[in-house]
């Protein structure tokens, strides 16, 4: 069974089936009839598109590929979930792995959508998305970042600093209500290398610096993004004497995890649990008490962001911040 015999079993030109079966029919404005004609006979025929074999024929290829560094986050699984229907709405066909953070695997991985000749790398949350640039570049493919930038592509992020800045004012006005004063808060996760936690420890610092209270350097806890290290990280600080009378700026979900899974097994909950922000989003936030802080990262505004750059077939350097979104919680 060929394009061509479907064409004639549909009434349809080879084109026409073509368009259908790759996804871009909408484009060409083929009618939903006829789509949905080619694809009933397609699937009564058994028939299979052979990619790699398209692909030869085609100056272009339709798959698109995306680096993801985790899965059981909310933030990261929204990306990919609109990333996939974002792409598919373009008759692009979306290919998505996931590396846990671990910089060889992103290039393997980069390495390996190279090789079935994607048109476009996106990179989120990369460790070192320029290198990706590189190896793309000298394939002719380019390359887009996400969430982390880069200095050789262009990159969607959030506005890291004035979220987390907003973030630190509002436990500071948390931690007044709870403790009747301000002291110096508590900053935990994320890596002191990496630009988002570089921005938001900026934010962090530079609302300490608007209300006058000084920063206590051993307070910041740069422990890397895991719920073990998070835990890990509390019960050494305390071990050394560290004052946890105060306010907790959490640097994501996956270190919040950790947190109160220490706070839980030592006892600093109900009336003992102190005030916390969060910079990410989820929505069992309700059931952690009411001195919790969150921001969520408009994933829908990055994305629609981030496809204006490959529709236009942009390459620039430049980095476009999102500002991220405070949910009202009741």
């Amino acid at each position: 069974m060929t394009i061509y015999d479907l064409a004639e079993l549909a009434g349809a030109s080879s084109s026409a089936v073509s368009a259908v079966l790759n996804g871009s029919w909408k484009k060409r404005r083929i009618g939903t009839q006829l789509a949905e004609k080619i694809l009933r006979i397609a699937d009564e025929q058994g028939y299979t598109l052979n990619q790699q074999a398209s692909l030869l024929r085609r100056s272009k290829s339709t798959m698109i590929g995306m680096v993801i560094p985790k899965y059981d986050n909310r933030y990261f699984g929204s990306i990919a979930e609109l990333f996939e229907s974002m792409a598919r709405e373009r008759g692009l066909f979306p290919i998505i792995t996931c590396t846990n953070r671990d910089p060889e695997l992103e290039i393997q991985a980069a390495r390996a959508m190279l090789s079935y000749q994607v048109s476009q790398v996106i990179s989120t949350g990369a460790t070192y998305p320029d290198e990706i640039s590189k190896i793309c570049s000298v394939k002719g493919v380019p390359t887009f970042n996400l969430d982390l930038p880069g200095t050789l592509a262009p990159s969607v992020i959030t506005d890291n600093y004035s979220g987390a800045k907003e973030i630190t004012l509002r436990i500071f006005n948390n931690c007044k209500k709870k403790l009747g004063c301000t002291k110096p808060l508590i900053f935990i996760g994320g890596r002191i290398s990496d630009h988002n936690t570089m921005e938001r420890l900026r934010g962090f610092k530079d609302a300490h610096q608007q209300l006058g209270i000084e920063i206590i350097e051993t307070n910041i806890l740069t422990c890397g993004y895991s719920p073990e290290k998070a835990e890990v990280s509390l019960k050494d600080f305390i071990a050394k004497g560290g004052d946890f009378r105060t306010g907790l700026f959490v640097n994501s979900t996956i270190s919040l995890e950790g947190v109160m899974r220490w706070m839980a097994s030592s006892g600093h909950i109900g009336e003992r649990q102190p005030a916390i922000g969060c910079f990410d989003w989820d929505p069992f936030v309700v059931l952690l008490g009411h001195d919790i802080v969150m921001v969520r990262q408009d994933v829908s505004s990055m994305l629609k962001a981030l496809f204006a750059l490959i529709d236009a077939e942009e390459q620039s350097h430049r980095i476009i911040e999102i500002p991220p979104i405070f949910p009202v919680i009741e």
